[in-house]
């Protein structure tokens, strides 16, 4: 008998709700309609990405920045409404963005 007997032995009346599938933030995030420019730049000799050009709020550019960080495995900063991740991640990151819906434009390179 595990804990969700129990719990109905307890408390017959009860009826169980459904778990709420909690939307991931980012799905929340503003799109816009000019495109985010996707640079690349080497700064004392190591390569990093830079996003910018995002007309949303602050806040969600942080969950962005957060986002892609997280599933590149990668560091990075946010810093005067510019995202920065360290290495060349152009191409992975515009795939990430146009599957969210966002229009991405590469710079330079």
């Amino acid at each position: 008998m595990d804990l969700q007997d129990q719990l109905k032995n307890l408390f017959p009346d009860h009826v169980q709700e459904e778990p709420v599938e909690n939307n991931d933030e980012a799905s929340k995030i503003w799109m816009q309609d000019d495109p985010i420019l996707c640079k690349y730049e080497k700064r004392k000799g190591k390569p990093i990405t830079i996003l910018e050009g995002y007309t949303g709020a602050t806040e969600d550019f942080k969950i962005l920045a957060k986002e892609i960080k997280t599933k590149l495995s990668v560091g990075g900063s946010f810093k005067d409404d510019k995202i920065i991740i360290q290495g060349d991640y152009r191409d992975k990151i515009m795939k990430m963005l146009k599957e969210k819906g966002f229009n991405v434009k590469r710079v330079g390179g």
